[in-house]
């Protein structure tokens, strides 16, 4: 599903603490690129920091963006936004992210992050959204995962379990989304 754009989003969830320059935004960056050179649509908060750097990149490979923001935030939108998504309460605008998403990728980041990780995650469990791969870019949320990966193979969810996977570069997630999400149009 998807707003102005025929593309599988995939939506992209990170910290806007990371300055341009930093390894952070440097990730979200070359993700972002990564992203639109295997043909998706790049979604995520539209703010600063890894959303802009993210948007930069699926721009400047020629993507579309879309950022999902909230009345409650006095930011400014980054400039690498194509289509501002606005939603009044924070709640409105997780859901709207994870709606947009065919796929997600989990970058470093903080409490809103794990909110938007667990969302997610919570969807994928109750089976609302199986079919949507959930990867986690770099080690940073493996300790906290770790345990819920086991807990889900113990209790026979190994099929929720297999949508959920770990990558160590922004090339190696876009191959891998172009691997599960198949964007029929484009093959690079």
């Amino acid at each position: 599903m998807s707003v102005g754009t025929t593309n599988p989003v995939v939506t992209i969830f990170g910290s806007a603490r990371p300055l341009p320059g930093s390894p952070g935004y440097e990730l979200a960056y070359h993700l972002g690129k990564a992203l639109a050179s295997r043909g998706f649509a790049v979604c995520n908060g539209g703010y600063a920091g890894t959303m802009e750097a993210a948007a930069k990149g699926a721009r400047e490979a020629g993507g579309h963006t879309i950022g999902v923001t909230c009345d409650l935030f006095t930011r400014i939108v980054n400039p690498w936004i194509v289509e501002e998504v606005r939603t009044p309460r924070l709640t409105e605008r997780i859901i709207k992210l994870a709606d947009l998403g065919s796929a997600f990728v989990i970058l470093p980041g903080g409490t809103g992050t794990l909110l938007e990780l667990a969302f997610v995650l919570e969807m994928v469990n109750k089976r609302f959204s199986i079919e949507k791969p959930v990867i986690l870019q770099g080690p940073f949320w493996q300790p906290v995962l770790r345990p819920l990966e086991e807990e889900m193979r113990q209790e026979g969810l190994e099929d929720v379990a297999r949508f959920l996977s770990t990558s160590t570069s922004p090339q190696k997630t876009a191959d891998l989304l172009h691997e599960r999400v198949r964007p029929p149009w484009r093959h690079r």
